[in-house]
């Protein structure tokens, strides 16, 4: 499928028109950034792992009954995707305590949950992503009841989904951000990625983190955190 104009670029991505007015083709760069953008850098190979890393997952969801908006892995770096219209609400899922949870909250890091916490932040960067609960997002017309219902399920899918996949490569799935989007048709499907730059992952013995929080933290090796993360997902 041929590459168009460029739609959007992102802090991680860059969004290409095809010839197909319902298909979009997805770039991942190597930039990297934390703190809504305050703190910028570069991961060498940093793309092509999230590209990969994202679509297998995608895949992994799709065969659950998650639906996606995954097309087709087209290179290293970039894939097809159906063109949505995102909603503005990330939506995070914590199995364990941590990163603003805890900071928040007042707790330590590391505390296992009884039931997996569900929070929404408008996605908005100009207001720094504020968390927002669900008549907020009611009120702003971000999403429907329904709608808001069906992303509230996927997620905790998605999660247990997860979480049973990571626990058999030794990672436990500490938390992470999803997005989703509407179809032309207004059907709502999971979108933009799963990668080390949004989850949380720990190495189930020795904790240690084997994600963005390396770049965040200033914890070194981020590079070699990605690659053993795409070496355990996708089993090379």
């Amino acid at each position: 499928m041929e590459k168009r104009e460029m739609l959007y670029e992102g802090k991680a991505k860059r969004v290409y028109a095809t010839e197909n007015p319902e298909i979009l083709l997805v770039d991942y760069k190597d930039d990297a950034t934390a703190f809504n953008g305050l703190k910028k850098g570069s991961i060498a190979g940093k793309g092509a792992i999230n590209n990969r890393v994202t679509n297998f997952m995608m895949r992994l969801l799709e065969q659950k009954g998650v639906p996606t908006h995954y097309v087709e892995e087209l290179s290293e770096r970039e894939t097809l995707v159906k063109k949505v219209q995102i909603v503005p609400l990330e939506v995070i899922i914590r199995n364990i305590s941590a990163g603003s949870f805890a900071k928040h909250y007042g707790v330590e890091e590391g505390i296992v949950f009884d039931a997996p916490t569900i929070e929404f932040s408008y996605k908005n960067d100009e207001l720094g992503d504020p968390l927002l609960n669900e008549y907020h997002a009611l009120a702003l017309k971000l999403a429907t009841k329904e709608e808001i219902d069906t992303i509230k399920r996927y997620a905790f899918k998605v999660n247990e989904v997860m979480k049973e996949f990571f626990k058999g490569i030794g990672v436990d799935l500490v938390d992470f951000k999803l997005e989703f989007g509407r179809l032309s048709d207004g059907t709502i499907v999971l979108a933009d990625e799963i990668s080390p730059d949004t989850c949380r992952f720990w190495d189930s013995v020795t904790h240690e983190k084997l994600d963005k929080d390396r770049f965040r933290r200033d914890l070194g090796n981020v590079e070699g955190a990605y690659q053993e993360m795409m070496r355990r997902i996708l089993g090379e």
